[in-house]
């Protein structure tokens, strides 16, 4: 989504998984990406955290949702991201909701490094604290990342086990600095072998950005 702020182009990137399946998963997909526009385009509201925090209030008041032991507690697990450019650099804000950024810094040896999420749900908790905003400085080269948890529990391999996220930071550094579009086809090719014959338990999603 791309919106102005006192004449500063703001472009907004979110990789979001919503709770449950089927047709209860469409009704809170439907349910989460119209309070995500509503709180950007109407409520002009930009800052990352102050986005989840805003689309919160809004799943409890739509679900009427409590504290209550057994209550419903649906809601969805997200990264959202905000660049923001200047003359001479790009500032990034990031906050999450139990699903963390990844960034490789353009070096001669590069590292992988994690942005960790806000432990908790978009929805109701028992402590409705404000979720995190975290700003960093991008340069020309960087690369960041953001994802649902798919891939990395996906089943597989030769006993059955889950891809995990080591294994998933290892893939991306080794791949990062290929175009896009070849990093998605190799993220693709690895998940199909790694599933072999089992089903995909979950949908997989994985955003590549580099500036």
């Amino acid at each position: 989504n791309e919106v102005e702020d006192n004449g500063k182009k703001i472009y907004l990137l979110a990789a979001a998984d919503c709770t449950g399946h089927g047709v209860p998963g469409a009704f809170m997909s439907m349910i989460n990406s119209s309070l995500l526009n509503e709180t950007v385009n109407e409520k002009k509201i930009f800052k990352p955290n102050e986005i989840l925090n805003e689309v919160r209030l809004g799943i409890i008041n739509s679900l009427k949702q409590t504290v209550k032991s057994g209550g419903q507690k649906d809601g969805m697990d997200i990264a959202l991201l905000s660049f923001t450019f200047y003359q001479d650099n790009i500032l990034l804000q990031y906050a999450g909701a139990n699903n963390s950024m990844y960034i490789i810094r353009k070096a001669e040896t590069p590292v992988i490094e994690e942005i960790e999420p806000d432990s908790m749900p978009v929805s109701i908790a028992d402590s409705l604290k404000d979720f995190t905003n975290n700003e960093l400085t991008l340069q020309k080269g960087d690369s960041i990342y953001i994802f649902t948890d798919g891939f990395a529990d996906q089943f597989g391999g030769p006993k059955g086990k889950k891809f995990k996220y080591p294994p998933l930071k290892n893939l991306l550094v080794s791949i990062h600095q290929k175009p896009m579009e070849e990093q998605k086809e190799i993220l693709r090719t690895t998940i199909t072998e790694w599933r072999g014959d089992l089903d995909q338990v979950d949908d997989i999603l994985i955003i590549g950005v580099r500036v």
